[in-house]
């Protein structure tokens, strides 16, 4: 029996032996997922990363890398990609190239933060358009948020809050007046980062996990599409493009390939703006109702009313559907610039093409077609004749051996009565009584 014992005890010995000289091998598990997060922190982004992180738990992953490069975006966004990351089963290490507002948002959200050597981390000033928030309502919950998420990885949650406000002074860390904005090597050196990592594939040993296979996440093209679209760029292209194709829809007959592009145009601008998280329905129904005013005062004499309100409510559609104002206006801007440009280079292009007939009316009533200009009737003025008809106030006289249409002034002269000519009115003269 104590044989048995003996033996059983020298096993165990050497499995553990073996699994102390191999202490990595023994944590592997699965790939690690790398989970790229860049450019704006948007509604589109904060979607793809829910379906990113499902995926990882799919492949089992037994890590979760995210690879950090933005200056951040839109705050509720930014609280959504929060929420996904500190809902994962999964370990989230991030390696932060650039990490901005939203970017240390997501950032601190990780389990652990490995720096690249260029790397800078901080600056969480909420911002509308060019302007920062000054309410202090919402920099109060966003400051909360980073001291919370601060507290639960053990780092100083002063540091937090002096990358939110400005008035916060840290000795040898943060000056008065300015938002603190971490280096790679201070984010280290302050515990806001386990390391720098100088590449990627580096992260997992530096953590002490075997990994043998990498696993890199590839965005729906859906909503890499949405988020393109959502460019400031791309959408006043976007924008010329449908505003210039109804331009020259409106100046050709029925509905044709003019007409398909704008609405094509314009969903494209609307719906990647709204998938985005800019934009919204009620602002294409303004838009709609921009358009219709526009065609209505088409229809009616001069330009007044119905027009400026039309051209208003585009506008205001285009500059509300965009992320903030400065640029909604950038958007609108840009669109119009290019809409003239592509308007003249189309009516350029279709003067010498068939499609111009379509567009300008070309026909002109000649003498060989049948077609015969209003008789010059001035030689007759001062002529004296007489009223062939009564005229009430129109009818027909006799001068000079011609009978002419004639008018009054508004009074009847019977028929017989002696007149005189004293001017002429599309193909008529007009006539008076002559008084002897």
């Amino acid at each position: 029996m104590a044989g048995r014992l003996r033996l059983i005890a020298a096993v165990a010995l050497i499995v553990l032996g073996f699994s102390l000289l191999h202490p990595a091998e023994a944590q592997s598990s699965g790939p690690v997922f790398v989970i790229p997060l860049g450019g704006d922190i948007n509604a589109a982004l904060a979607s793809s990363m829910k379906l990113a992180f499902a995926e990882a738990a799919r492949e089992g992953a037994q890590l979760v890398i995210l690879e950090i490069d933005t200056y951040g975006g839109l705050v509720n966004a930014s609280d959504r990609v929060k929420t996904t990351i500190e809902a994962s089963s999964i370990p989230v290490y991030a390696w932060v190239k650039k990490a901005i507002s939203g970017g240390t948002y997501a950032a601190l959200a990780c389990d652990r933060i490995y720096m690249h050597p260029g790397a800078t981390l901080g600056a969480v000033e909420p911002r509308y358009g060019d302007e920062p928030v000054t309410d202090e309502k919402t920099l109060s919950i966003i400051e909360g948020q980073l001291r919370a998420m601060a507290e639960s990885r053990g780092r100083d949650p002063q540091i937090a809050s002096a990358m939110v406000r400005k008035d916060i002074e840290i000795p040898g860390i943060s000056e008065a007046g300015k938002l603190l904005t971490l280096t790679a090597a201070k984010a280290v050196e302050v515990g806001y980062a386990e390391g720098l990592a100088s590449a990627l594939e580096d992260i997992p040993g530096m953590a002490g996990i075997s990994a043998s296979e990498f696993i890199t996440y590839q965005e729906p093209w859906s909503i890499s599409f949405a988020r393109f679209l959502s460019n400031p760029y791309v959408g006043g292209v976007l924008l010329a493009i449908g505003l210039a194709a109804l331009v020259i829809e409106i100046f050709t007959s029925g509905f044709g390939v003019a007409g398909v592009i704008a609405l094509l145009a314009f969903g494209l601008y609307f719906g990647g703006n709204i998938f985005a998280g800019f934009g919204r329905t009620e602002y294409v129904l303004v838009f709609v109702i921009g358009i219709v005013l526009v065609g209505a005062e088409i229809f009616t004499s001069g330009f007044g009313l119905l027009g400026v309100s039309g051209l208003l409510c585009v506008a205001l559609s285009i500059v509300l559907s965009a992320a903030n104002f400065t640029q909604g206006l950038l958007t609108l801007g840009l669109a119009l610039l290019f809409a003239i440009v592509i308007i003249l280079i189309a009516f350029r292009f279709l003067r010498k093409s068939s499609l111009w007939d379509k567009i300008i009316l070309s026909d002109a009533e000649t003498r060989e077609r049948g077609y015969v200009g209003p008789q010059d009737l001035s030689g007759y003025l001062g002529a004296e004749g007489v009223a062939v008809t009564p005229l009430r106030p129109s009818g027909t006289v006799e001068v000079a051996g011609e009978r002419l249409d004639a008018l009054t002034d508004g009074v009847y002269i019977a028929a017989g009565t002696k007149i005189i000519v004293t001017g002429t009115s599309s193909g008529s003269v007009v006539v008076a009584e002559k008084n002897d």
